[in-house]
């Protein structure tokens, strides 16, 4: 456990490291210089992925009849889950390929 702590300064010292060199870097762009921009950047993205897909699959379920959460849990339907991790896996493609451009 120490030596995990005992690396916290260096991860700290090195978020101020260039991630491109000077003359590659262009004014005004929105990838990460440094790599405290890539790490905030990266945790931005995750959350809003994670958002846009619980939003998603709670739009299937409510535009869909039944009740897809209730047939999940208290049913124990293997069927019902088959299909909700595939809604879910189809919403998070859809996501990350709009956030990739």
């Amino acid at each position: 456990m120490k030596r995990l702590l005992s690396l916290i300064p260096l991860l700290l010292a090195t978020t101020a490291v260039p991630l491109m060199a000077a003359e590659e870097r262009t004014s005004g762009s929105w990838h990460a210089q440094t790599l405290g921009d890539a790490l905030l950047y990266m945790l931005i993205f995750a959350a809003s992925g994670i958002v846009i897909a619980i939003a998603g699959y709670k739009l299937f379920d409510k535009f869909t009849p039944g009740d897809l959460h209730k047939e999940i849990v208290e049913k124990q339907n293997v069927a019902a889950a088959i299909i909700a991790g595939a809604v879910v896996l189809g919403i998070c493609l859809i996501i990350a390929a709009a956030m990739i451009g």
